[in-house]
């Protein structure tokens, strides 16, 4: 179904309507806030690894230390 969409031709077509809605000023604003928003997303994603990862090994350790002190 969209195997064809993002041919050249179809984003030059894409890129004038943008420049057309937009104007050539408020376009590298845009292109600057989509950017600083993906970045925002990818930084927010990895923070959350990073928590996930954290909670992963802080509960491993948890574990270890209550089947240690179960034994001992």
């Amino acid at each position: 179904m969209f195997e064809g969409l993002f041919q050249p031709m179809h984003l030059l077509v894409i890129f004038g309507l943008a420049l057309l809605v937009f104007g050539p000023k408020k376009l590298p604003e845009l292109g600057k806030g989509i950017g600083e928003g993906i970045r925002g997303f990818k930084s927010a994603m990895a923070m959350k690894d990073k928590d996930m990862n954290n909670a992963e090994k802080l509960a491993a350790t948890a574990a270890i230390t209550s089947n240690e002190q179960a034994k001992g």
